[in-house]
């Protein structure tokens, strides 16, 4: 795939779960990213909202990849739940540094900021301040959950209107596959009562829109919103745009499965991407048959 036209990928890439099928069968720990990023152009840094990882071990992930690729970090819980926003510049610096190292490397996507659901329009004041006050040369984006930005009034139209000033994205979460219909297994059980249930709003207010599209463990019952959202993704991808799309499923199982769908269904509708690679788990089943054939 192109890693010009858009940016594909999951929430993660630490997943043995993979081994087998996205991973080859005997793949170590330490194989792990560099074989995702021969499929993927881009994944979900959830690891740092709970901890930042040491400058070496940033360095080896960026040595790990490949031209092209882009970590989407998310920014510290300690900066967006636990202070919220405020007197936050220790911790916030600490991770600028670990943006600095991926910027070095050329492989850094949009930082984003998932504000906890009791951030709400009273608390926008604080988001600007906050946004204002972050060096430019990095991309951002912005996650919120509050319903106060979602209302369609004036909460929500300043909110974006600040996030185009600063040529900052938002995010963009669409759980709407998950709960579609009651929980099918323990995995979209749990996932229901963790996920939020938000309107969905896709509003552009930069250059790399981020869809975080919460799918299900079967991928045939997320089929109409991936159709769905290959025609608009299509359409920014031929305005000139570079959207994100990760793709997430209450079973980490199956992420890879429908991003690899969404790509498919992708290509229907835009002349400027190619096909994605074949998994290197595939690739190892492929070359096994072909020795059986001797």
């Amino acid at each position: 795939m192109s890693s010009a036209a858009y940016y594909l990928g999951c929430p993660i890439w630490a997943c043995e779960k993979w081994a087998g099928n996205l991973y080859t069968r005997n793949a170590k720990r330490e194989d792990w990213l560099r074989q995702y990023s021969r499929v993927f152009n881009t994944v979900e840094g959830n690891s740092t909202f709970y901890g930042l990882p040491s400058a070496d071990t940033v360095q080896r992930w960026a040595d790990s990849v490949g031209s092209g690729f882009r970590f989407a970090l998310k920014f510290p819980r300690s900066i967006s739940h636990d202070k919220r926003l405020l007197n936050a510049e220790p911790e916030t610096d600490a991770f600028l540094q670990i943006l600095r190292i991926l910027r070095r490397a050329d492989c850094l996507g949009p930082a984003f900021l998932q504000m906890p659901s009791g951030i709400s329009g009273h608390h926008l004041g604080d988001l600007e301040r906050y946004l204002r006050q972050l060096p430019r040369e990095f991309p951002y984006a912005v996650e919120l959950r509050h319903t106060d930005f979602f209302g369609r009034g004036q909460t929500e139209q300043a909110l974006n209107q600040l996030l185009a000033e600063l040529h900052i994205d938002r995010v963009i979460l669409d759980s709407r596959p998950l709960f579609s219909a009651p929980a099918s297994d323990p995995y979209e059980s749990k996932s229901q009562e963790r996920k939020p249930r938000l309107p969905v709003r896709p509003v552009v207010t930069a250059n790399s829109p981020v869809i975080r599209l919460i799918g299900r463990d079967e991928i045939r019952r997320v089929t109409p919103w991936i159709q769905e959202w290959s025609r608009t993704v299509a359409k920014w991808i031929n305005s000139g745009m570079t959207p994100f799309i990760f793709t997430h499923a209450p079973d980490e199982l199956y992420a890879p499965q429908l991003a690899r769908q969404f790509h498919l269904e992708l290509v229907k509708h835009t002349d400027h991407v190619g096909d994605l690679p074949r998994w290197p788990g595939e690739d190892e089943l492929l070359a096994g048959r072909q020795l059986e054939l001797f």
